[in-house]
């Protein structure tokens, strides 16, 4: 059996939904157009899981590590492709890649959204500033390298993930600390 494509699978759906607001309330026809809207709502849940989850899965066993950002999704939904931001998924996909990740021994980080990924130069890190979405390209001024958006935004959550993923497993998060003492594990208040 093959799957119905998704634009048919809305149309399906739209026309349900305007089958269902023509009957009259508390009619047997308008219960069977209800049921009807649920169980193609019902369809609509179980693919979009069903793709997450395969995406998922396919991302951890494919990698060793896989780094996120954390995306303000609703900001993205304010803008004309909010219907594209909603329908991809985008924390149940972050949520089973963490469970999935968790279960076949792979590491997981989430890149916090303020870190500037698509601003710096992934060569040299430079921070060039806020670029609208319309600036694909761009060449930074202290080192002269060419940059993709995307790939340059890649390549930074790259480098933000194993730095994290550095830091969890007890690398020094001040550069230039000296490490403690080995019986010091703090100050008393009384000392101070």
């Amino acid at each position: 059996m093959t799957p119905t494509p998704p634009v048919l699978r809305e149309r399906r759906l739209t026309r349900a939904q305007r089958v269902l607001s023509r009957k009259a309330k508390g009619s047997a026809n308008r219960a069977k157009a209800r049921r009807r809207v649920a169980v193609l709502h019902r369809k609509v849940r179980e693919a979009r899981l069903d793709h997450a989850h395969k995406t998922a899965l396919r991302l951890v066993r494919d990698n060793q590590a896989v780094y996120a950002e954390d995306l303000a999704v609703s900001s993205m939904a304010r803008t004309r492709l909010a219907k594209s931001v909603h329908d991809a998924g985008w924390s149940q996909l972050l949520r089973l890649v963490e469970e999935k990740a968790e279960q076949y021994g792979r590491t997981f980080h989430l890149i916090g959204r303020f870190v500037p990924t698509s601003q710096a130069c992934s060569g040299c890190g430079v921070k060039d500033g806020p670029k609208p979405l319309s600036v694909r390209t761009w060449t930074c001024v202290a080192c002269g390298i060419r940059h993709d958006r995307d790939v340059n935004a890649a390549r930074n959550i790259l480098a933000a993930g194993r730095a994290e993923r550095l830091n969890a497993c007890g690398g020094g998060v001040r550069p230039g600390q000296a490490p403690a003492a080995a019986g010091e594990t703090g100050t008393r208040r009384s000392a101070a």
